[in-house]
C-alpha cells in the first residue's frame, strides 16, 4: 500500500521521473449523529468551534483518503500527484468528501 509519505499535492515527485497512471478517488458521504446536533446548536448561540463536527470531517477526510489510496494500489502506484480533497453539501447536515488524485508510477531518478 502506498504510505502517506508518497502523496503530493504538487504535480510531481521530487527527485523522479513518472508515468501516469490514471484518475483515482475516493468519498464518503458522512453526517452527525443526532445527540451532537443538538450540542451544536447550542454552540452557534455562544461561538466557538463545533468539536463534533471537526471530528466527523477529520474523520471523513481520513476515510476518504484511504480510498483513493486502494483506488491507487489497484493500479500498483507508486505514488499520488495532484492530491486534492473537496466537500460539498449533499442534502441537510451531511456532506460528501473527496479526495482526488493521479496515480503515478516512479521510474528511476530524474538527472
Amino acid at each position: 500500500m502506498i504510505d502517506r509519505t508518497k502523496l503530493f499535492t504538487i504535480n510531481h515527485v521530487p527527485g523522479y521521473k513518472m508515468k501516469a497512471l490514471g484518475y483515482v478517488k475516493g468519498s464518503i458521504v458522512q453526517t452527525k449523529h443526532i445527540g451532537k446536533d443538538v450540542g451544536a446548536t447550542f454552540k452557534t448561540l455562544f461561538g466557538g468551534e463545533i468539536k463534533g463536527y471537526s471530528d466527523m470531517m477529520r474523520e471523513a477526510r481520513a476515510i476518504a483518503t484511504e480510498r483513493m489510496l486502494k483506488d491507487a494500489d489497484a493500479l500498483e502506484a507508486d505514488a499520488v500527484v495532484g492530491f486534492r480533497l473537496q466537500t460539498s453539501s449533499v442534502m441537510g447536515k451531511a456532506a460528501e468528501i473527496i479526495a482526488y488524485g493521479t496515480a503515478v508510477k516512479l521510474i528511476g531518478e530524474d538527472v
